[in-house]
């Protein structure tokens, strides 16, 4: 059953209202959890729509070892046209910073699971941050379990500006066997207020994905609320 968007937004309005604190660190600092929930106007990956541009709710759980090592999993409705109604994400990795030189980097594997269809598939991710950037790179060899094989590379930015607002930016290119190349880009700003945080951000993509996902790659503009537990 596909989750519309009034059910959507009305399973966001409670879970906002009624969410409690659910970070945790242990007495000698070493573990910590967090957990957040958020909803958007579109769920956009990789520059397209993955809820044929409908509203989607999504929620986030974390472990983390002060090693660097996390484990953790987000979900969100999706849509694609076909029976899949949920993507569930479960991922591991390990983060760290390089000695003084300011670099850090995370290297990790993701599965992504979708509710009601047979497509779930893994990806291996790794980025390498300096200052306000990070580059990174992930390569699937079974992209929706489809035996395709998949490597999206991405360059971010992040940058603080005046009265606590943040900008970001990045351009991806996916080097995807079962369609064109193509490449995406967003640029946003944020701001936590009253206890919430507040997004708003635009979505692009070239002319090669418009031709292979129609309207779900045309430019938006999303808004997303989210809170952090």
């Amino acid at each position: 059953m596909r989750l519309h968007k009034l059910s959507t937004l009305l399973a966001a309005t409670t879970l906002l209202a009624t969410s409690s604190a659910m970070a945790w660190e242990s007495e000698n600092g070493q573990y910590s959890s967090s957990a957040s929930v958020a909803l958007a106007s579109d769920y956009v990956w990789r520059g397209y729509s993955q809820t044929e541009e409908e509203a989607a709710i999504s929620g986030s759980f974390d472990y983390s070892h002060s090693s660097g090592l996390y484990a953790g999993t987000w979900a969100s409705n999706v849509d694609f046209g076909d029976d899949a109604s949920a993507e569930i994400d479960i991922y591991i990795g390990f983060g760290n910073d390089i000695g003084d030189t300011g670099l850090s980097y995370d290297v990790g594997v993701l599965r992504y699971l979708y509710d009601g269809e047979d497509y779930d598939w893994n990806e291996y991710y790794g980025s390498v941050s300096f200052m306000s950037f990070t580059a990174g790179v992930a390569y699937s060899g079974d992209v929706y379990g489809t035996d395709e094989t998949g490597v999206y590379y991405s360059l971010g930015f992040d940058y603080d500006l005046p009265i606590d607002v943040a900008l970001s930016a990045g351009i991806g290119y996916y080097n995807y066997d079962a369609t064109k190349n193509h490449t995406d880009y967003h640029m946003g700003l944020s701001k936590d207020m009253i206890g919430f945080g507040f997004d708003v951000s635009y979505f692009g993509m070239d002319s090669n994905a418009e031709d292979t996902y129609g309207d779900l790659a045309d430019g938006r503009i999303v808004f997303t609320i989210s809170k952090s537990m």
